[in-house]
């Protein structure tokens, strides 16, 4: 029997689309001879819809898009995601459910059992756990379902939460033939493989095959990465769709098969990420064209890199703002790479403005030397042009900036933090160079004096980062230690041989910019802890 796995991307909300999507994947399996469709976790509103859940029009509209499916689904079976109300059980008026549809009738619902509250879940807002499981029987196939989070914690790979019951576990009884799983699991870098040990362990337990079905896409700052996944009984890697598009994956376990190993490159899926990122959060919010300063720094570059890729060079404009202090080879190589990669580029000289705010503000000032406010002066003119350009134009501006220095305050409110999105505002610096070199493997694009030239703001003569700031390989392990993995202080210093001084003061910085980082744009994520959806603390508060 063949199964096609729907690997969609779906818009929150347009549930109009998103059913349409799925009745094109039921189409597609018939064409096939295909006889069940599997769909990701919330298909027909797409994840996560938030408090949009809480309008009961959203529920009655997504409850009557369901019945159009069931009417279509003659000759097939389908698993579909969706948020149901909750008449049984629970303190939550919502479910997180399939809907199991077989040959023109709704055979029923199951229901998420684990519901994630951390990280960037947020479940438990909005619905109550399940509590029946079982076996749903179509063509003879003894068909066991899970959705997303119930088939973590049986691998071990939950560790932020400890729940009573394990989905996995409850099967084993009703011995099923297949097990499904509908999910929404966000790309994080580095994490693609862990999914097929998760995949692996349950078909090992329950001795049967198990096929994942990944939304893939961007929401806002979440980006799902696709590779849905299909295992042998014995936990082998069958079959794995597409990273980072739609795709609808045919799979049959009665034909012969050897298992595929999942080979992928860590630098060429983080950018295919951040393109994913970038492109459907302009074309899902109406943007086409975009617009940046383009510095000719290395965190500009890339977001120029990233922008061409996923907008079209046409759809990109890169904005060279030069002051007094900005060097020659700054500006030509800002112009260098906007020919090389084809974007249009505009040189707007912000030495007039910037010297009419010092005579402007001159007098108030009196003999105060100059000091970090002139330098956040030229940086807020440069934001009020790129929103001018934005509201005139209709572009929308990509902020700059990457995690290293939001991490430390090293930007500047309402100036290189201006945007509607923080295109590499969760990508350490050292990884940013990683990603230049990457896109440079063939030919060079970027210019190499770009990737070679110590990081500067230009904000004063002869600034360079380093003056402010440590090695961005030490900021970018305390990161990694502090605010990804939660270490201590001690286990950072040993773990990573930084003085304790260092470590401290940093930690320090990264909690005195929390006010900046609250304020900037909203933020791609694709690390374990990033600094926009899914990290919460206090901008007043006395522990640190």
């Amino acid at each position: 029997m063949k199964l096609v796995m729907a690997q969609i991307n779906p818009l929150i909300g347009d549930l109009d689309g998103n059913t349409q999507k799925v009745l094109d994947s039921m189409e597609y399996a018939r064409k096939v001879d295909a006889k069940i469709v599997l769909l990701p976790e919330l298909t027909i509103c797409g994840y996560p819809p938030e408090d949009l859940v809480f309008h009961d029009a959203f529920i009655d509209s997504m409850e009557q898009h369901i019945d159009q499916i069931v009417e279509a689904s003659k000759g097939l079976g389908v698993f579909v995601g969706l948020a149901r109300r909750n008449f049984d059980h629970g303190e939550k008026r919502l479910l997180n459910s399939a809907a199991v549809i077989y040959d023109g009738k709704l055979l029923g619902f199951q229901d998420k059992w684990l519901l994630p509250n951390y990280d960037v879940f947020n479940e438990r807002r909005y619905f109550s756990s399940g509590t029946k499981t079982g076996i749903w029987e179509m063509f003879g196939t003894r068909i066991g379902c899970v959705i997303c989070e119930d088939i973590w914690q049986h691998a071990g790979y939950v560790t932020d939460v400890r729940y009573a019951r394990d989905p996995i576990d409850a099967l084993v009884e009703h011995k099923p033939d297949l097990l499904v799983n509908l999910t929404a699991s966000p790309y994080q870098y580095q994490k693609p493989h862990v999914r097929v040990k998760v995949c692996r362990k349950a078909a090992q337990t329950l001795k049967c095959p198990v096929m994942l079905c990944c939304q893939v896409g961007a929401n806002d700052q979440i980006i799902f990465d696709g590779y849905s996944i299909a295992v042998d009984k014995e936990g082998n890697l069958r079959q794995l769709a597409k990273g980072f598009q739609e795709d609808l994956m045919v799979c049959d376990f009665s034909a012969k098969a050897c298992p595929v190993p999942f080979e992928y490159n860590q630098e060429q899926d983080l950018f295919k990420a951040l393109v994913l990122g970038v492109h459907d959060y302009c074309h899902k919010s109406g943007f086409k064209k975009a617009c940046f300063g383009l510095s000719g720094g290395i965190d500009s570059t890339l977001v120029a890199c990233i922008a061409k890729e996923a907008l079209g060079a046409e759809n990109v404009l890169g904005v060279c703002m030069p002051s007094r202090y900005s060097s020659e080879g700054s500006v030509k190589d800002a112009v260098a790479l906007a020919k090389n990669l084809g974007i249009q580029h505009k040189v707007i000289e912000i030495e007039p403005v910037f010297a009419q705010y010092l005579d402007t503000l001159g007098p108030h000032f009196g003999e105060m030397e100059h000091d970090v406010t002139e330098e956040n002066i030229q940086a807020r003119i440069r934001g009020m042009i790129l929103m001018a350009l934005s509201n005139k134009f209709g572009d929308i501006v990509l902020s700059t900036g990457n995690k290293s220095e939001l991490a430390l305050g090293y930007c500047t409110l309402y100036g290189d933090m201006a945007g509607g999105l923080g295109v590499i505002a969760d990508v350490k610096k050292t990884v940013v160079y990683d990603l230049c070199r990457w896109y440079n493997r063939k030919e060079e694009i970027i210019p190499q004096a770009i990737i070679d030239k110590p990081p500067s703001a230009e904000l004063r003569h002869g600034q360079i980062d380093l003056d402010s700031l440590p090695d961005y390989g030490i900021v970018d392990a305390v990161l990694e230690g502090y605010v990804e993995n939660y270490m201590p202080i001690d286990q950072i210093v040993e773990h990573y041989k930084i003085p304790k001084d260092v470590v401290r003061g940093l930690i320090r910085k990264i909690h005195a910019a929390e006010y900046k980082r609250r304020q900037g744009p909203p933020v791609l994520r694709i690390s374990k802890k990033s600094f926009g959806v899914g990290r919460v603390y206090p901008i007043v508060q006395g522990w640190i």
